[in-house]
């Protein structure tokens, strides 16, 4: 559908996160905490964060939980009843306040978990949904979307994106999907028509500092090289890169059992663990820290686009900024282009 661009007065904002809880609608927007800001329920407009580059965690979280219980069990002599995942407990949720690196993220999501089977649990989350993004204003040198196809103001993955024209002024409302129609029904006196606004000037300047292109023809003859080393050393293979990421989808199923009964769960798992690889025998294939390391970038930007046609990077810079040892994957993917091979 073709985008429409509507104004949203600044003081309407509020009234219009009114009418979505009026409606019934869980909203998980940015609340500031001791400086940092993370995705949580809130009840109330003025609990919401505006000032914020990015949040410390992304957005995923609400569609693919951090730990999912997806069936129940119990064991009665040889039989075994099971009780699958109960898709009524998905409730229509609104995200509000997210970043256009993240909502691409949830493109990348989707292409992961509807590949070769389709992920009815994330299917039914996703579903269920609705993503009001807000453009990106400011930007610090972690961030780094335009080197990887997105833009501070990109309406990719949004069903409404909201750019504010100024520092005190309204907002421009792209309406992009049959969702953001739906809330705009929902409050069509607040969504003015407007003549056509010129969102650039009021974006962020993220410069690209690499080509994604060249990177990933250069990790196809880089899979050896003894930069994988060099670029690890100082990785202590704790997963917060992981975890913070808004593309990475790398789980572990577990049971919690307890005698006759039990429940499977579905919990975050990351590549840059040392037992993710172990196999049975005690044998592990990536044994080391570089080639944990080699596999996270070969996974985004070699095998993701191979495969999937998308990259697995959005260029958020959440990565660099929770990492304990302080290792930048800009710097590391700006090192890989200029190696000549």
């Amino acid at each position: 559908m073709n985008i429409e661009r509507r104004l949203v007065r600044k003081d309407s904002l509020e009234k219009l996160f009114d009418i979505l809880r009026q409606n019934k609608k869980t909203v998980f927007a940015p609340v500031m905490k001791n400086g940092k800001a993370s995705f949580k329920p809130v009840g109330s407009f003025s609990s919401i964060a505006e000032d914020y580059i990015q949040t410390t965690q992304s957005s995923k979280e609400v569609i693919f939980p951090r730990v999912e219980k997806f069936l129940d069990y119990e064991k009665n002599g040889k039989e075994v009843s099971i009780k699958g995942f109960d898709y009524q407990s998905v409730t229509e949720t609104v995200l509000w306040g997210v970043r256009p690196c993240d909502t691409i993220g949830f493109g990348t999501l989707n292409s992961i978990f509807n590949w070769d089977f389709k992920d009815e649990i994330f299917n039914a989350r996703l579903s269920k949904t609705i993503i009001l993004s807000f453009s990106c204003n400011k930007s610090d040198d972690y961030c780094f979307c335009t080197s990887v196809g997105g833009n501070p103001g990109s309406t990719a993955g949004s069903d409404i994106l909201f750019t504010k024209l100024g520092a005190d002024g309204d907002y421009l409302a792209e309406v992009v999907t049959e969702k953001g129609q739906a809330i705009v029904a929902l409050a069509s006196e607040l969504f003015e028509k407007t003549e056509s606004v010129e969102k650039e000037k009021f974006l962020a300047n993220v410069p690209v500092k690499f080509n994604q292109e060249e990177i990933r023809k250069k990790l196809e003859k880089f899979f050896k090289s003894s930069q994988w080393v060099e670029q690890s050393l100082k990785c202590l293979g704790c997963g917060a890169c992981a975890f913070v990421c808004p593309t990475c989808a790398c789980f572990d199923i577990q049971d919690d059992a307890h005698g006759k009964i039990g429940s499977r769960m579905r919990c975050w798992d990351s590549c840059g663990y040392s037992q993710f690889t172990v196999h049975t025998s005690g044998h592990n294939p990536r044994s080391v820290q570089s080639q944990r390391w080699r596999q996270r970038i070969m996974h985004k930007f070699s095998y993701m686009p191979e495969r999937l046609s998308v990259y697995g990077c959005t260029g958020c810079g959440r990565c660099s900024r929770a990492c304990p040892a302080d290792m930048n994957i800009l710097e590391h993917l700006i090192s890989i282009q200029e190696v000549k091979i």
